[in-house]
């Protein structure tokens, strides 16, 4: 039996991770960060400081024989005043990219959130461990998906056999800019989310930009797009600008325009996908903002913009979907790897009445798997904007 004592401690580095745009040294150890330094000074609320540090798609990643793996962090964890708490965040580990064991660690910091008031309050608490055991003998990739709704600071990695970071295998880098349900809302586990399904099905390496309620068109993340490197790159544009209210339809045409123009910047050739909102029959035709709606003792969402001030350029999904088709089209003809996918195609009409979203606004975990499904056929599948050339 392997002791205590025959466990090699590993530092936690950025060669470890990927994922991630940025890491900061903390007291503790290593916070992945899903936005750089220099976009993390810009962002001007807490809502989005806080979706971009919570690792949505970010793993460890490393070669090993050990059967043995654990890791030392310190989560802080999400909780809303007056609702009960949810379940603990799930770690998921993958051999050779299987998902073979999930575990939750107890205890650190809590963040409680007053969704009437939109106070915060903190909680300091202790650090645990991820541990794994009983994985399969021999050489293999290992990946361990941190949670993607909980902040985690990472502090020590233990195995009973050396780790060194796995090889590049060649896979194409995929990376997605959209809101919650890009970043995982109500999916059970971080492997589960539509973006995370939808990249294994297609076998590429995912860099998941998905910020809960902060897909707002906002430069520093378009920055953040262009000076990351990427293969393919889909951004999913429309829910977070109508349930805030943060523009008009005269504004947000030419801030699509902008955030594109700085992709282009970095990224002059690179296939790029705009999708559209998906489905949410709440803003289908009725304005923001967006309102908590409490009845009946669980958290659901409600639309309570006027209908009649669309004439006036107040945003709808059906306007910006629209919006976003006539921009496509104008553009394309300058720019052949540019590409439209109306949301719908992805969950629709009849997606909708098979998996309804169960507070009004986001799917469930049916529903993240039937969006991954058809993301993976309409973008990877053939004449996708993603698929392989031919030949």
């Amino acid at each position: 039996m392997t002791t205590d004592h025959a466990r090699i401690t590993t530092p936690i580095t950025t060669d470890l991770l990927r994922g991630h745009l940025d890491a900061e040294t903390t007291a503790h150890g290593l916070l992945p960060h899903r936005l750089p330094a220099r976009a993390r000074r810009q962002i001007p609320d807490d809502q989005l400081a806080t979706a971009e540090a919570q690792p949505s798609g970010v793993r460890l990643v490393f070669r090993t024989r050990a059967t043995t793996v654990e890791v030392d962090v310190l989560p802080t964890k999400r909780r809303y005043r007056g609702l009960p708490d949810p379940a603990d965040g799930v770690y998921d580990l993958l051999v050779d990219g299987r998902l073979t064991a999930r575990t939750t660690v107890a205890g650190g910091n809590l963040r409680i959130l007053d969704p009437a008031s939109s106070s915060v309050e903190v909680r300091p608490g202790p650090a645990g461990t991820a541990r794994f055991t009983d994985l399969p003998a021999g050489d293999k990739d290992v990946e361990i998906w941190l949670p993607h709704t909980e902040i985690t600071e990472l502090i020590a990695l233990r195995t009973d056999a050396p780790v060194e970071p796995a090889p590049d295998r060649g896979r194409p880098v995929w990376m997605h800019h959209g809101s919650s349900l890009s970043h995982g809302s109500n999916a059970t586990h971080p492997t589960a989310t539509w973006p995370a399904l939808a990249a294994a099905r297609a076998g590429v390496e995912l860099v998941n930009l998905g910020f809960g309620g902060g897909a707002l068109l906002d430069p520093f993340t378009a920055r953040a797009m262009r000076d990351a490197p990427a293969d393919l790159i889909s951004v999913k544009i429309g829910i977070n600008v109508v349930n805030t209210d943060a523009m008009r339809l005269r504004a947000f045409v030419p801030a699509v325009h902008g955030f594109l123009d700085t992709l282009r910047e970095g990224h002059p050739t690179t296939p790029l996908l705009v999708v559209s909102p998906l489905l949410c029959p709440v803003h289908e035709d009725t304005p923001g903002p967006l309102a908590p709606d409490f009845t009946g003792g669980t958290l659901r969402f409600k639309a309570v913009g006027d209908p009649a001030e669309r004439a006036a350029g107040r945003l709808t999904l059906t306007v910006i979907r629209e919006a976003l088709a006539r921009i496509v089209a104008e553009r394309s003809d300058e720019d052949p790897h540019l590409h439209h996918l109306d949301g719908r195609a992805l969950y629709g009409e009849a997606d909708h009445e098979e998996f309804p979203l169960p507070d009004a606004v986001h799917p469930d975990p049916a529903g993240h798997r039937r969006i991954a499904e058809n993301f993976a056929r309409h973008a990877f599948g053939a004449g996708g904007a993603f698929a392989a050339p031919s030949g």
